[in-house]
């Protein structure tokens, strides 16, 4: 057995495959993929969509196990505080604050007996936290 420690490589491979099965899932939810992966001085970003007027702003979190539960449950009050803050700095950015926004989850499970993984998606996850907030 690999450890994460050990072989960081799959880690990333593991990541960047969750967040492609994500990209397709929100695409044919009919939204548009802006970006991938922004990063700043931040943090990251996974995935930075539109879906109708809003900008949507996309954490992907996975597991090799069968429970889609458990990777959602990992976006604890500090990373919603850091995506809220990545969220508004990217708004600021591209001058796009007057623009309806919200900060989603995507968590996908990659059961070892299964092709393709479940996806649950959790739209407006969390309200934005901080002093900072965003309407949606």
């Amino acid at each position: 057995m690999f450890s994460i420690t050990t072989h960081p490589w799959w880690l990333r491979w593991f990541g960047n495959r969750s967040e492609r099965a994500a990209a397709r899932f929100l695409r044919r939810l009919g939204y548009r993929i802006l970006e991938h992966n922004f990063s700043c001085e931040l943090g990251e970003i996974d995935i930075i969509a539109v879906d109708g007027q809003c900008v949507v702003f996309v954490e992907v979190r996975s597991t090799e196990t069968d429970d889609a539960q458990k990777p959602a449950l990992s976006v604890d009050a500090k990373k919603q505080q850091r995506l809220t803050r990545l969220a508004l700095y990217y708004l600021k950015q591209r001058r796009l604050l007057e623009h309806a926004a919200r900060i989603d989850v995507l968590a996908i499970s990659w059961p070892a007996a299964q092709a393709d993984p479940e996806i649950v998606h959790y739209p407006n996850a969390f309200e934005a936290t901080d002093r900072f907030q965003m309407y949606s």
